[in-house]
């Protein structure tokens, strides 16, 4: 199982990689929309980054809630949790 650490550190690079966001600047504070610039399309494309990631299906109202980085990495803990 991916360690928290491991999710951020892939979370941050695929921000840069995908939204070109620096990773220097993604820290589990930045808010996703006003922080990172990111809008739904984007996060759509976040979330099935994850997946790919994680092997794992998410339901779209588990994140629904989500505003920053530390929120996904809850969730997606949470996910390879279950």
């Amino acid at each position: 199982m991916l360690t928290r650490d491991q999710v951020y550190e892939k979370l941050k690079g695929y921000l840069e990689e995908m939204f070109e966001v620096p990773s220097g600047t993604v820290t589990p504070e930045s808010r996703l929309f006003e922080d990172l610039d990111l809008d739904s399309i984007d996060a759509v494309d976040l979330v099935v980054k994850l997946q790919a990631l994680t092997g794992r299906k998410f339901k779209p109202e588990e994140f629904k809630t989500v505003r920053t980085v530390g929120d996904v990495l809850d969730r997606v803990q949470a996910l390879l949790a279950a």
